[in-house]
């Protein structure tokens, strides 16, 4: 029983308190960009965000422990943490290149596979330990996706024609006096 235990908890380099912090910190991290995608009916919303920023935290963590495992430290064996980054990267891209389409002559989804990525990013910069990193990468993107989607919006309905409003003269919109004459 003591080998069963031993396995569940070898030692870390990385005290499990702070193992815990970090995740917990990328789910938090994750959601607040989800949370945003989901409000807006996009395709990955709040789980997938929480979900791939707490995949690439784990993907950290791990690579850094194994970099101070038991067996990889010896002169056949070299570990390199930055690897998992490039694999993170390039992961993250193929699932948000999946909520990419193209619909009625337009490209759709290119926010919400950018905000993957972001959310991969930031999962990686908590495993690594980076809160500061990561919480100003939360914070730009909760202001590009709110501030500037908004700005976005507002642009667009000042620029495109209302198609609601009138813009040619309908029979009844005659003045009076071409109407009366008509009957």
């Amino acid at each position: 029983m003591d080998q069963i235990a031993a396995d569940m908890f070898p030692p870390s380099h990385i005290p499990y308190q702070v193992i815990f912090a970090r995740i917990l910190g990328s789910l938090l991290m994750g959601a607040i960009i989800g949370f945003e995608r989901e409000a807006k009916a996009r395709p990955a919303g709040l789980k997938t965000h929480m979900l791939v920023c707490l995949a690439a935290c784990t993907f950290a963590i791990i690579s850094l422990e194994s970099v101070y495992m038991k067996g990889f430290l010896d002169e056949r064996v070299r570990i390199d943490p930055l690897r998992v980054v490039e694999a993170v990267t390039a992961g993250v891209a193929f699932l948000a290149a999946g909520t990419i389409i193209f619909a009625r002559g337009q490209v759709q989804g290119l926010t919400t596979g950018s905000s993957l990525w972001l959310a991969g990013a930031i999962g990686l910069a908590l495993g690594f330990g980076h809160w500061i990193i990561a919480a100003f990468a939360v914070g730009s993107a909760f202001l590009v996706l709110s501030v500037v989607g908004w700005l976005e919006t507002e642009v667009k309905e000042e620029t495109q024609p209302d198609p609601n409003r009138r813009t040619a003269e309908r029979p009844d919109d005659k003045p009076a006096h071409t109407r009366d004459s008509a009957r």
